[in-house]
């Protein structure tokens, strides 16, 4: 008899503990609690489409806790547009609330324009908030050198707003920077002096305003204001000492080229004279041989022989005259 009210007790126990494990396993696949949370707010999702999202690997509350922000909002959004931007890799809560603001902002948004723009990598919301605070870039010192080669830098704050139409495919906020950069610095480039610059430098954020940069950006340029303008180094006369110190060295690389030549030149000649010497030697090395050569031919006599003797030994005497009257006197010092 207790044998068999302790199999009962047992069996009674077993029972709880299998209906508890199995409530467990259903409150926990089936999300009774979002169901109810839902139903309260007036949205109306099936149990069956909370276990197709399991089925679908699909967290429940990602998908409805953001339906009912976007129905108490007053939004026209779909259960199945959300759960197909989930599994796209998008951010549904984020796209909510962009609807959202952009909603109470009065901001033409739609659902499928707002989930492109999330899935494109931007932050929708941080968009529509742009569009209703615009947003100051600041750039940094650009320089621009005037016509008269006096360098100018200038920093620049640009207001934008965002254009939801553009943000897909649309130019980043360092497009907007590069394009204004290069608008001052042609700005400055035209200006006749740097003073002008100076005295007007609101014809900078005019000139580069009228040009349009924003196209194909995702923004709109609302405004272009100069924050500073300072002077920086006189570029054309650094420039023009640079010119002129190379065209010395220029010049002095030519001087010296005509310098080595001349000096080659002159080595040159000297070795001439050297050779023409040598041949008046080797010429003057001939006439004994020629004078003996006519004495034994007998063309040449012994007196002419003499004659010739006499009439050398006399001009080395005239030469060795002429050498001492050109020495300078220092006697007399």
């Amino acid at each position: 008899m207790d044998i068999a009210i302790d199999a009962g007790v047992i069996g009674l126990i077993v029972t709880i503990v299998i209906v508890f494990i199995a409530l467990a396993v259903f409150f926990t696949f089936v999300p009774v609690a979002l169901w109810i949370s839902a139903l309260a707010a007036g949205v109306r999702v099936s149990i069956l489409t909370l276990i197709g999202m399991r089925l679908r690997r699909v967290i429940p509350s990602r998908i409805v806790n953001p339906l009912i922000k976007a129905h108490k909002a007053g939004l026209d959004v779909s259960i199945n547009q959300l759960e197909s931007h989930y599994l796209a890799g998008g951010n549904v809560d984020r796209v909510v609330n962009a609807l959202i603001a952009a909603h109470r902002a009065n901001i033409e948004l739609s659902f499928e324009r707002g989930a492109a723009i999330d899935l494109a990598g931007r932050d929708v919301l941080e968009a529509v908030q742009m569009s209703v605070n615009p947003k100051v870039i600041e750039t940094p010192f650009i320089a621009g050198v005037a016509i008269n080669g006096i360098e100018v830098k200038a920093k620049a704050r640009i207001t934008v707003r965002a254009n939801l139409d553009r943000l897909v495919g649309g130019a980043g906020e360092d497009t907007i920077i590069a394009r204004v950069g290069e608008g001052i610095v042609s700005t400055i480039g035209s200006s006749i002096s740097h003073s002008k610059v100076l005295e007007n430098p609101d014809l900078i954020s005019q000139t580069v305003l009228a040009k349009g940069l924003d196209s194909g950006t995702a923004f709109e340029i609302l405004s272009i204001d100069i924050a500073d303008v300072d002077i920086g180094k006189n570029i054309g006369a650094e420039l023009q000492i640079e010119q002129a110190q190379a065209d010395k060295n220029i010049a002095q690389a030519k001087a010296e080229e005509r310098r080595a030549m001349a000096v080659a030149n002159e080595q040159e000649m000297v070795a001439k004279v050297q050779e023409m010497k040598a041949k008046v030697v080797e010429a003057e090395a001939e006439v004994p041989m020629a004078i003996a050569e006519a004495l034994r031919s007998g063309n040449f006599g012994i007196m002419d022989y003499m004659n010739y003797k006499n009439i050398q030994a006399d001009t080395l005497m005239r030469d060795s005259i002429a050498k001492s009257t050109d020495k300078p006197d220092t006697s007399q010092k």
